[in-house]
């Protein structure tokens, strides 16, 4: 089970880098530690892990920077592990190229379930699928269409486009100014009220009970994720 994946541990927190280690090699992952930015890169750089957990307060460097490096020659998942529960910590970790982010303490469930969450949704970029399907509701991307419970559901250009996003990222929290300017261009206004009245008549053309959503989530403060499949 998982006997090829490595993993990348980054923590300075001996107590916490041991628990994750242990919770990891249970699951018969390779494992590799680094208490400090330095070596946690070049770790990563002769290793090629399959999934990167990183604490952000190192002694050396912001983990923010590292998720700056690490995406200058990486794609592997990043993990946030931290502290720190401010939400603009966790926009602006989502913005630099983290793939999700977990507050300390967490349990090992949550630990293993958002990891399985990330390689997953690692695996389907890479294949790049052609359909999202997932209870009832299919996207086929290529025809650009649109079902729920076999009936098509008939969305604006703008609405196909951040549904479509979403689905190609699904399990993935995408922040409201990654959104914006993936739909409407990087020069858009970082105005949320758009984005949410658009979310709003999705919602009303896809979820049984839109205060209620199956399908798009909302992270308080941070942005969206869609349901995986």
């Amino acid at each position: 089970m998982n006997q090829k994946l490595k993993a990348v541990i980054i923590e300075d927190e001996k107590n916490i880098c041991h628990f994750i280690e242990r919770v990891l090699s249970a699951e018969a992952y390779r494992t590799f530690t680094a208490s400090t930015a330095a070596d946690g890169l070049s770790v990563i750089a002769s290793q090629c892990p399959d999934i990167i957990l990183l604490d952000l307060g190192l002694p050396d460097m912001d983990g923010m920077e590292v998720i700056r490096r690490v995406r200058e020659f990486s794609h592997t998942p990043i993990i946030v592990i931290s502290a720190r529960i401010q939400e603009d910590e966790k926009v602006a970790a989502l913005d630099a190229g983290a793939d999700d982010y977990i507050t300390k303490p967490f349990g090992t469930s949550e630990l293993m379930a958002r990891i399985r969450t990330a390689l997953r949704h690692s695996r389907q970029t890479t294949a790049s699928a052609a359909v999202y399907c997932c209870h009832g509701l299919v996207i086929d991307f290529e025809k650009r269409l649109i079902t729920l419970n076999g009936n098509e559901i008939h969305l604006t250009q703008i609405e196909y486009k951040l549904v479509s996003f979403l689905a190609k990222n699904a399990g993935k929290v995408l922040t409201y100014d990654y959104l914006i300017k993936q739909i409407w261009g990087p020069y858009s206004d970082n105005n949320n009220q758009i984005l949410r009245v658009n979310m709003a008549h999705i919602r009303r053309k896809l979820e049984k009970n839109p205060a209620e959503p199956e399908y798009i989530f909302t992270e308080t403060g941070v942005g969206y994720r869609m349901r995986e499949e």
